[in-house]
């Protein structure tokens, strides 16, 4: 019997692809990537749903710490939000499940490997570029791709196999992980409908006003109100926070790898809340080319990682720029959450550069005179002086 490999979510797509490969005789070794967003008893039911479809094998790859060391610190050192709205919560995710795949089926040395994505979407992208790059000796199997199946199709195919799994009834797709919730459905197809409030996980439960104090060291979270946690237990605690309070929700609308726009919901209220508690913490702490430098090539990062262009050299050149950029980036932040919203109060940090020892801005100065402001701004202006001058007389 021939080995497949598949990326295997659980979902619809991965579930037709299960079942037809395995009704095709193959040995099909259904792996998944855990980077966040999974209980215990989800996992459990993944696993009990794969044997069901005909697995010969199935995996539980546990990737968050992995995912969170080789991608999400970065996103967080380089404040990337996409199209300043999205903090590339699927994404990122994708890069770190595609490099788990790989790995998994030359270890294994299967003979295919597989996943379920459509031909319209950037995630086959993703998993292709990953996949033909590391082992590019291995064929790529995608059914739903190849064949152009719509929704309906799969799912007259699993039931004609008496399968009907309770995701078959699921309006919304839903992808959660470490680093956010994606939300797609009929809207976000759209261009002027919004996600209804039941489209996203979740409910509502505090309305009251809450006061949290992020702390971080060398740029990465560390801790909240005072108590250490390990990163990814500080971005668990603070995405379920802010879940309860709805914050973090929004429609991200860019540009897909394949040219056509696209649109998602998304909640990520933790990412958000962590992304802008750094970037405010920064600016209290690093000089003004250092942030201009990083915007630059925080930007440039996050489109190659979206492109799924992860395993380019330049990739590591940004990270070691990034990475050396933190070394002051440590204090904490006061931030307050509301019903829907939040707001940075300050920061305190020891490396702190608002610092009334050289003076208060608006108010005094010390490290300089009068005399020398005057100086000061009649250099500045000379070049501006000599262009109206020349150009005047023209």
């Amino acid at each position: 019997m021939k080995k497949i490999v598949l990326a295997y979510s659980g979902g619809l797509d991965t579930s037709y692809c299960l079942k037809k490969f395995s009704n095709e005789g193959f040995e099909v070794h259904a792996i998944s990537v855990n980077t966040g967003g999974f209980t215990e008893k989800e996992l459990a039911e993944i696993e009990k749903n794969a044997y069901k479809l005909g697995a010969s094998k199935y995996k539980s790859i546990n990737a968050i710490e992995e995912f969170y060391n080789k991608i999400v610190k970065y996103l967080v050192f380089g404040n990337v939000l996409r199209n300043n709205t999205y903090p590339l919560s699927v994404s990122s995710e994708r890069i770190i499940q595609a490099i788990e795949i790989v790995e998994y089926a030359i270890k294994n040395k299967c003979d295919f490997i597989a996943h379920g994505s459509t031909g319209a979407g950037n995630d086959q992208v993703r998993f292709d570029m990953i996949f033909q790059i590391l082992a590019p000796e291995i064929q790529i199997l995608t059914p739903i791709r190849d064949n152009s199946l719509s929704r309906q199709e799969e799912l007259d195919y699993l039931k004609s196999n008496n399968i009907d799994l309770k995701w078959n009834k699921a309006k919304y797709s839903i992808n959660k992980g470490l680093w956010g919730t994606s939300v797609g459905g009929d809207e976000t197809l759209t261009s002027n409908k919004k996600l209804p409030d039941n489209a996203y996980p979740g409910k509502i439960t505090d309305k009251k006003t809450e006061k949290i104090t992020l702390e971080f060291e060398k740029g990465e979270i560390c801790g909240v109100n005072g108590k250490e946690l390990n990163s990814v237990k500080a971005i668990e605690y603070i995405s379920n926070l802010c879940d309860s309070f709805f914050i973090g929700r929004d429609i991200h609308v860019g540009d897909t790898i394949v040219g056509i726009k696209g649109r998602v919901g998304f909640q990520a209220g933790g990412p958000q809340v962590i992304i802008k508690a750094h970037h405010l913490l920064e600016k209290h702490v690093l000089t003004k080319w250092q942030l201009f430098q990083k915007d630059k090539l925080a930007d440039f990062y996050g489109m190659l990682l979206h492109e799924g262009q992860y395993l380019d050299p330049v990739m590591r050149n940004i990270e070691s720029f990034m990475e050396s950029s933190q070394s002051k980036v440590t204090g904490s932040v006061i931030v307050s959450l509301y019903p829907y919203r939040f707001e940075l109060e300050g920061i305190i940090s020891k490396n702190d550069l608002m610092n009334t020892q050289f003076g208060s801005y608006g108010e005094k100065n010390k490290l300089w005179s009068s005399d020398d402001a005057k100086g000061f701004i009649k250099i500045l202006s000379t070049q501006n002086k000599i262009y109206q001058n020349i150009n005047e007389k023209k």
